[in-house]
């Protein structure tokens, strides 16, 4: 005879959450930054695992879309995906320019006064954003910028 044991979850709780990280309970996939000027991105989540490549600067914008003890699964901009260590991501949000270069307007409206212009692949720390529009910094400059010329901030994402 085969005996089957099912396992219901506790009132009020589904039995798997894919929104939210089994470890820190915090939304997935969601955006953070690197903490470090260097950090080896692994093939799996731990320091016996192979080294596949290394990010090199501090600030760059990353996608955690898994977690695991102490390690975060991360994405980047071009969709390669490895395993870093939680020490060296942080929960300060920055975003990577896409095109050509954005414009910086000193309001949120295309007929503002232009403040800057940062070209693609410029790291901007992320100060707060609306439906369209972010806040942004980076040397010194500040302004908002159109949302959909940035990765590291959702369409849908407001940051206050």
């Amino acid at each position: 005879m085969l005996c089957m044991l099912l396992l219901a979850p506790l009132a009020g709780q589904a039995a798997d959450n894919p929104t939210r990280g089994q470890v820190t309970n915090l939304p997935l996939p969601r955006f953070v930054s690197l903490k470090s000027d260097k950090a080896n991105v692994r093939r799996g989540p731990s320091l016996s695992h192979r080294i596949d490549w290394v990010f090199v600067h501090r600030g760059y914008p990353l996608e955690v879309i898994a977690e695991y003890g102490h390690w975060r699964r991360v994405r980047d901009i071009e969709g390669a995906t490895g395993w870093l260590h939680y020490s060296l991501i942080s929960g300060v949000r920055t975003a990577l320019v896409m095109d050509d270069s954005i414009d910086l307007f000193s309001r949120p409206d295309p007929t503002s006064r232009l403040n800057a212009q940062a070209e693609k692949n410029v790291i901007l720390r992320l100060l707060e954003c609306d439906v369209s529009w972010c806040k942004v910094s980076a040397d010194g400059q500040k302004g908002w910028a159109l949302k959909s010329g940035l990765w590291g901030v959702r369409p849908d994402e407001i940051l206050e």
